[in-house]
């Protein structure tokens, strides 16, 4: 008599082929999920939810979980490539041979690059992620470092930089300002703050 043992019966395993089939589905998916959230964010902020994100990338929201389990965790996926261009751009602004001007230049870009999406300035803002919080420590140090031109406030902080720089930000994200040259103006009323 043959005795059929269930727990013995191993299901087949799926061919190389089809793994790697589900590995490019999977990492298109991903791309999808990832291009709809930076397209969200920028047009509407944070508050886009991450069933939208999935409407979005036509995935379904188990998708979008199974890569980025909490929300927090897609938005650094997202910002996190914009805040390393940042940050790429502050280190070099610290390197500029005129500190007041690497200065200027910067958080003229920074608030250009802020008032084309609205994600990232609210990101940035908040500093939730680690990478703004460091971002914000580098323009404190760009700060000080203009301070020795004696072209800036010698008594300037860090903290200056998040009341006043990251005010400034928070303030056009809540009155809804998309115009870039009202960026740039506050951009420049920033500055002047700084200057000494």
């Amino acid at each position: 008599m043959v005795v059929w043992d269930a727990d013995a019966v191993t299901e087949p395993r799926p061919s190389s082929a089809a793994r790697t089939h589900r590995r490019s589905d999977a990492r298109r998916n991903q791309e999808q999920v990832v291009a709809a959230a930076q397209e969200l964010f920028a047009e509407h902020g944070l508050g886009v939810t991450v069933p939208q994100v999935a409407a979005r990338a036509g995935v379904g929201r188990a998708t979008v979980y199974r890569s980025y389990p909490t929300k927090e965790d897609l938005v650094a996926a997202v910002a996190g490539e914009h805040f390393n261009r940042l940050e790429a751009g502050a280190r070099q602004a610290l390197a500029a041979p005129d500190a007041y001007r690497g200065l200027n230049e910067y958080v003229l870009a920074l608030f250009d690059e802020l008032a084309r999406n609205r994600g990232l300035a609210t990101a940035f803002f908040e500093a939730r992620i680690p990478s703004a919080g460091k971002l914000l420590d580098l323009i404190g140090l760009l700060l000080q470092n203009a301070a020795g031109s004696g072209q800036v406030r010698p008594d300037a902080t860090v903290r200056d930089v998040r009341v006043i720089l990251c005010g400034a930000v928070r303030q056009l994200i809540v009155l809804r300002e998309n115009d870039p040259n009202v960026w740039r103006r506050y951009a420049i009323m920033v500055l002047d703050a700084f200057r000494a």
